[in-house]
């Protein structure tokens, strides 16, 4: 598989566990506990495979930028988290970072 498909897979998982960590409520409830501890193994089983090729300021500049702003946005929707202008300007900076990485950096493994 791909490095960048595991790179794909670890995000999901750590915004999956990170959006079950509020709903834990404290590791209070089981399921969204369950979640969380399944959901961050994944993530970072995935991400140790993707550093086999990937440099790992590169791969983890992608996994925590595209995280924060999925996670952001998972916030907004079902948590009611409001997002106010300079957040918004943070994430698409954020979003800038993670394509300057891709598009335009040598350091990336393509």
């Amino acid at each position: 598989m791909s490095n960048y498909v595991f790179l794909a897979i670890a995000i999901i998982a750590e915004v999956i566990a990170t959006s079950a960590l509020k709903a834990s409520q404290s590791f209070t409830q089981v399921l969204p506990s369950i979640l969380v501890i399944v959901g961050y193994g994944v993530a970072f089983y995935c991400l140790s495979l993707t550093l086999r090729t990937i440099p790992v300021g590169i791969a983890y500049a992608i996994w925590s930028g595209a995280g924060i702003v999925l996670v952001s946005l998972i916030g907004f929707a079902f948590y009611g988290q409001k997002l106010d202008v300079w957040a918004i300007v943070g994430i698409g900076l954020i979003i800038a970072g993670v394509m300057v990485i891709n598009l335009l950096s040598k350091s990336a493994a393509h």
